[in-house]
């Protein structure tokens, strides 16, 4: 039975990996360091397989895994990080879609990193907003405020680009 968690969670991460990239680069801002990202998570899942007690849950244990392997690496590079250049902008995080602003991403960095995740979570990676509070850990409440007032402040933003 554990075999069969272990199979789900291998084929789960192969179809979902370009998402989990995406996370992770968002996070840190940089392609080779998000690729060792998301190989930690992997890793990490991997070997936790037995611990994981429902597969219903393995979206968010898997996510929860991600966002903290984000979290620990940009803490043990914080120092690199600091001085390295910005990115060019040719590397945006996300791509516009359908008559979507290209400031979005770079305003959406403006915000506080957790504010980010949640939004980025919600609306880039579909998840519901108790499936976010348990992969950051927070009430849901939490999620919900941070959420709106978020989207409430890119929405100040944008309004004042287009004035």
């Amino acid at each position: 039975m554990k075999q069969d968690y272990f199979e789900e969670i291998a084929e789960y991460i192969l179809e979902n990996q370009k998402r989990f990239y995406r996370i992770a680069y968002s996070n840190v801002g940089n392609p080779q360091d998000a690729m060792d990202v998301v190989q930690g998570a992997i890793l990490k899942a991997l070997e936790h397989s037995r611990d994981l007690r429902d597969t219903g849950a393995l979206k968010t244990w898997f996510y929860r895994i991600l966002m903290n392997e984000s979290v620990n690496f940009l803490k043990k590079n914080r120092r690199e990080l600091l001085v390295e250049e910005p990115l060019e902008e040719s590397a945006a995080v996300f791509e516009p879609e359908d008559g979507e602003s290209e400031d979005i991403g770079e305003k959406l960095k403006c915000l506080p990193t957790e504010t980010q995740n949640i939004i980025r979570l919600r609306f880039y990676e579909e998840l519901s907003l108790q499936e976010i509070a348990e992969v950051t850990g927070r009430k849901l409440s939490t999620v919900k405020a941070k959420l709106y007032r978020g989207l409430r402040a890119l929405r100040v933003e944008m309004e004042g680009i287009a004035l």
